[in-house]
């Protein structure tokens, strides 16, 4: 994967032909796991892999390729669910899980690319990580769009059973504490979409605002949740871009020795440098002189931006000090 670090007439966007479907032949995509993936595989690869200079649009897939594989997912879902349930009699929902579970090893395997790219030299990681990962959520959501019934079929269909982002348990403590016997059936319901309210609250959501900031929530919500619950196409991506990229640029490394007690105090000097590699990059980046104010402004905007989208608490220490430059005068908007 790769991508321009430029902007404005530094960075032309590549110009790729559409990619064409395999030939057709014999082997049915929709047969098996194994037949369906790799009808897949070309074209997962060329939108969310393929070398461009855009990084904020995704290329493309000639369009009879793209109905290929609507009609693959289809027909794999519906031979899968009829299979289940005419031999272990389990309900249709349960199929998908296999088709599911190699997307999320395949988005493990796409964000591991991405970190094993990054540069050692602090001062150019941000300017690495932003476009890459714009390129990589570009990608994402062109996925998502494209499985569209993987997220109507099973992730719908798995919410309903309770296998979500926020499931009963994790609401239903607090919500106890506020029942009474005489609470009624809705009055319950209610209190527990309060709950899951005050979550979506946490990451953006306006009470009186429109749908688009209640999907917005949910997608960071979702992919902040843990890998076992199970969210839609495009936040199981930026799921794994948080676990297999930021989280790792964001750990403090752990220092290994004996502690010693009763330390001499250290003469004063420079405060200590952040010890996370990403931590270190942004108080390079928001103290360094003589840098361009505005393209500072907008790696500052798309990397708060981007921890958001992937699920960075909005309590941790580096979303907070982002957003308190973006809210300074001294941002350039």
């Amino acid at each position: 994967m790769s991508s321009s670090k430029g902007k404005g007439k530094e960075a032309q966007p590549a110009t790729l032909t559409p990619l064409p479907g395999p030939s057709s032949g014999s082997a049915n995509p929709a047969a098996s796991l194994s037949a369906l993936w790799a009808y897949l595989l070309p074209a997962l690869n060329h939108i969310v892999r393929s070398p461009t200079n855009n990084s904020d649009k995704a290329p493309a897939i000639d369009i009879s390729f793209y109905a290929g594989i609507h009609t693959a997912c289809y027909n794999y879902f519906t031979s899968q669910s009829e299979t289940k349930s005419n031999a272990r009699n389990e309900p249709s929902s349960t199929s998908g899980t296999d088709l599911y579970e190699q997307l999320d090893k395949y988005y493990i395997d796409a964000a591991r690319e991405v970190m094993l790219g990054a540069p050692q030299d602090d001062s150019t990681l941000i300017h690495y990580i932003v476009p890459c990962f714009n390129r990589f959520s570009a990608g994402a959501m062109s996925v998502n769009r494209l499985l569209n019934y993987v997220n109507r079929h099973y992730v719908k269909r798995a919410v309903d059973e309770d296998k979500g982002w926020l499931r009963l348990n994790d609401v239903l403590e607090s919500v106890a504490k506020t029942i009474t016997a005489d609470d009624s059936r809705e009055k319950i319901s209610e209190r527990l979409k309060e709950k899951r309210t005050g979550e979506l609250m946490k990451w953006g959501y306006k009470v009186d605002g429109s749908g688009e900031s209640m999907t917005s929530a949910e997608a960071c919500a979702e992919a902040a949740s843990p890998p076992d619950r199970i969210v839609s196409v495009s936040s199981l991506a930026h799921r794994r871009f948080r676990t297999e990229v930021f989280e790792p640029l964001l750990a403090v490394p752990v220092v290994k020795g004996k502690k010693t007690k009763n330390k001499i105090p250290k003469a004063a000097g420079p405060a200590p440098l952040p010890k996370g590699r990403l931590a270190r990059a942004v108080k390079e980046l928001l103290e360094s002189k003589g840098r361009d104010e505005e393209e500072r402004s907008r790696l500052v905007r798309d990397l708060a931006g981007a921890l958001r989208m992937v699920g960075v608490r909005p309590d941790h220490p580096l979303r907070k000090r982002l957003d308190k430059f973006i809210a300074s005068p001294t941002y350039v908007g």
